[in-house]
């Protein structure tokens, strides 16, 4: 059974919505990741997941990775 959740983080980092897209595609790469979509004009992160295979503190890190912060 799939424990499917969402989150939004708060975004800081981003300079274009070119950023927002690496961003974007970044968080869709992990395993359990269903929808990712960041808004450079919202400066945040909308993501859907399976709970099961990756947790909130995984997609913190994936941002952290991906060279912005999240709140």
């Amino acid at each position: 059974m799939t424990t499917t959740t969402s989150a939004t983080f708060t975004v800081r980092g981003f300079h274009c919505s070119g950023c927002s897209d690496n961003l974007a595609k970044a968080l869709r790469n992990l395993d359990g990741v269903i929808r990712a979509r960041a808004s450079f004009d919202d400066a945040n992160v909308e993501v859907r997941f399976d709970a099961d295979r990756v947790s909130e503190q995984d997609l913190r890190d994936q941002i952290t990775r991906a060279g912005f912060e999240a709140d």
